[in-house]
């Protein structure tokens, strides 16, 4: 018998830092995709659960197109989505909640 299928708690639509609704989806690769905003519709990064309500990937920067490696951690319904140069050395960060 067949288990019920349970959505990752990353799944859904969530408020970026800068306003813009952003909106994570899959199964064992999670591809991120700006839903509003000047760059709507545009896929800005893919992550792989890395356990325990951590994920890595990467990241693009949607007005540069410069892609980063990126870690996300999740915390209730906040976000923290980090991209990062240099082997993890130098990563801005921002805070995404869930819609």
């Amino acid at each position: 018998m067949a288990g019920a299928a349970w959505a990752d708690p990353i799944e859904g639509n969530w408020k970026t830092q800068a306003g813009s609704t952003a909106a994570i989806a899959g199964s064992d690769a999670f591809s991120i995709t700006l839903k509003s905003g000047k760059y709507s519709g545009k896929t800005i990064g893919s992550f792989k659960a890395a356990g325990d309500n951590k994920y890595t990937g990467t990241i693009t920067d949607p007005e540069t197109d410069k892609t980063y490696s990126g870690k996300a951690t999740l915390s209730g319904t906040s976000l923290k989505m980090s991209g990062c140069v240099l082997g993890g050395l130098i990563c801005k960060s921002q805070t995404w909640h869930k819609l």
